[in-house]
Formats: structure tokens, sequence, C-alpha cells
């Protein structure tokens, strides 16, 4: 089968997939996602979300879509955040789409108390209306096809099972014609048995749509490349290291590298516009992630304080287990939205 497919079904299948009959999230699952954390990245994206309700004239009713959220940790911080401006925090409308009833249930125990909050199974059931829309590692999850060149043209990666019962890479004997055509300029000079990935530009073209006719902003953060180029990163991750994909399927969080100039050239296709992208870690500066953490260690214990440093560090840094420059934002918006907090060049916009 093709390695999308595979992908698909190791992480949705609805009785075995990965995604549809667990908690993935922290020291006892998997991995662990940035508003796990801390608490500021969160707060930061909710005052984040404020700038665009601001930028789009303060609408009376502000969709806040999170995709993927976890266990509602992320969003938790962003409201907290925003009850510092009543205003807004009056007029939100709480939105998050997510697919695993494990999830939901401890979504909805850190949520307790949140008016106006709904579940969707996708963007296409919550309604129209100004919306900020959150993706923190949404993307990734994705399928991806690869492709894999060969002297014959570029043909589509597959998965196989051998006669011993184990899963082994393989590709179809026909290549996909004139694919060639469809390649970004850098991947087509790349040499016998590289491999290109793309995603279907689906779900980017769906947030692009609705930001361009509905008003708003959707932020998209995400491990990944700046440029669209050949190379393999399919991978699999369980218990915090690094497994082999075709190992044990349904049974490790299965992912591929975000390709952002994709996302972008998609958004800009539609007509919305793009914002970035740049690495988290200046997006996280911009938006004043120092300061927040010196104002946090001023009331902590020094055993609190050493947690909120090496926090920062995680998240911002940019060396081993660094988060900062590993992990990119970018946003896309209304064609009138010609600026956005933490993705211009101006460090202080969103003060």
């Amino acid at each position: 089968m093709p390695v999308w497919r595979y992908m698909e079904l190791c992480l949705m299948h609805p009785q075995y997939g990965y995604y549809l009959s667990r908690d993935p999230l922290g020291r006892d699952g998997d991995f662990t996602t940035a508003p796990e954390v801390s608490q500021m990245f969160g707060e930061l994206l909710g005052l984040w979300s404020a700038s665009i309700w601001r930028a789009i004239g303060s609408p009376a009713t502000l969709r806040l879509i999170e995709l993927g959220p976890g266990r509602g940790t992320m969003m938790a911080d962003a409201l907290r955040a925003l009850r510092v401006l009543p205003p807004l925090y009056q007029s939100l409308s709480i939105h998050l789409v997510e697919v695993n009833p494990v999830l939901r249930e401890k979504q909805s125990a850190t949520l307790a108390g949140v008016r106006n909050i709904t579940w969707h199974e996708s963007i296409d059931e919550v309604p129209e209306g100004p919306a900020v829309i959150l993706a923190n590692e949404y993307f990734d999850v994705l399928p991806i096809h690869q492709m894999v060149r060969r002297e014959t043209g570029w043909h589509e990666r597959t998965v196989g099972i051998d006669a011993n019962g184990r899963l082994y890479f393989a590709a179809t004997p026909d290549p996909v014609p004139n694919f060639e055509v469809l390649l970004p300029p850098l991947v087509r000079a790349a040499p016998m048995g590289a491999i290109f990935e793309w995603r279907p530009d689906t779900e980017i073209m769906k947030l692009a749509t609705r930001v361009r006719d509905q008003d708003g902003a959707a932020l998209i953060i995400d491990y990944g490349h700046l440029r669209s180029d050949a190379g393999d990163t399919f991978q699999a991750i369980a218990r915090h290291s690094f497994a082999d994909p075709l190992k044990n399927p349904g049974e490790a969080d299965i992912t591929a590298h975000v390709d952002f100039q994709a996302l972008a050239r998609a958004a800009e296709d539609v007509g919305a516009n793009v914002h970035g992208p740049v690495t988290q870690g200046d997006f996280l500066k911009r938006l004043g992630v120092e300061a927040r953490a010196a104002g946090l260690m001023a009331k902590a214990s020094p055993e609190v304080s050493a947690d909120i440093a090496a926090a920062l560090k995680r998240l911002t840094d940019s060396g081993r287990g660094g988060m900062g420059s590993m992990f990119k934002a970018m946003a896309i918006s209304d064609p009138r939205l010609t600026s956005i907090a933490g993705l211009s060049d101006q460090p202080d916009e969103a003060e």
C-alpha cells in the first residue's frame, strides 16, 4: 500500500489507530509538546489571538478554534491570559477539533467551567464567522505521499509485507506520469534514489479559504523545513525516542516534517496572506516570552525559577533538546491583515 495509506491506518484506524485509542502526551506517553513544557507558550498564543481580534475590528463574536488540542492545556493557558481583556473574553466561542475520545475527556476536565465550548470532528463543522485558528503540531501527522526517483521517473513509495510477515519499503513498478512537472525547483535535480515527500493541500486550503472569506487568521506551529526539498523525514516516536515506523504499527506516533513553503504556496494560491515562517524561538521572543519568564521567576522559589529557566531554554534554544529552531511559526490571514504580531521584522510589534 502507499506510504500515505499506511500512515493513515497507523494513526486513524477506527479500532487500532494510534490517535484514537490513547493519551500519547507527557512523561508517561510518547512525546511532549510545547504547551506541556510551559504555561508561557499557551499564554503568549492567547495574547497573540487578542492582537488578531483587535486587528480585525474587535468583532462581537470571535471563534477561537484549536486543531488537535491535546489535553486542553494550551487552550486553558490561552484563556487564562485572555481574561485580562473582558470584552474579548466575553466574545469568545471556543471550538476544539478532536477525534480522540480519550483526549476529549481530558480536554473537558481541563476546561471545566469554560462556557461556549464545542467539540468537532473536523473544522468543516465549525460555524462561520471571524476566527483565530491555532494549529500546534497538527500538520506533521497528516499523511504524506513519498516519491522515489529512479531512472524511469518518480515512483510512489509503498509498504509491503515479506514471506516472514515483516513490513518493508518498496515502490510501484510504474512511474507517476509527468510528476516531475509538479516538482519544486530544488527537487528536479535530485539524484537517483532520492525521496520527495508531499501532502495534499486540502487542510491548508480549508484554513486559508476560511480566513480569506470570514476575517481572522490561522497560526501554524510545527517542526519542518522552510524550503521544499528532497529528503526522507518519515519517522516514529515511542517513549520519547525514535522508533522504526514499520514495527508495531498503531503503537507509535508516526509523523513527517512539515513543508512550510508548500503550505505558504497553497495558502497564497487561494488568496490568503502569508506571514512568516520564522523559527519558534524568534516568534516567542518577539511576543515577549523572556519578559514573561522573568516575571514568573521574580515571584517563584529558586527551584521553580530553575524549572522556568529550563522551560524557556527548551522552547527557544537552538541547541540539543531545544525546540527553538526546529519548530517554525507561520500565519495565514485575511488579505487585509498586512502585519501580524511576532511574524514581522519589528521585534516590538506585539507589545
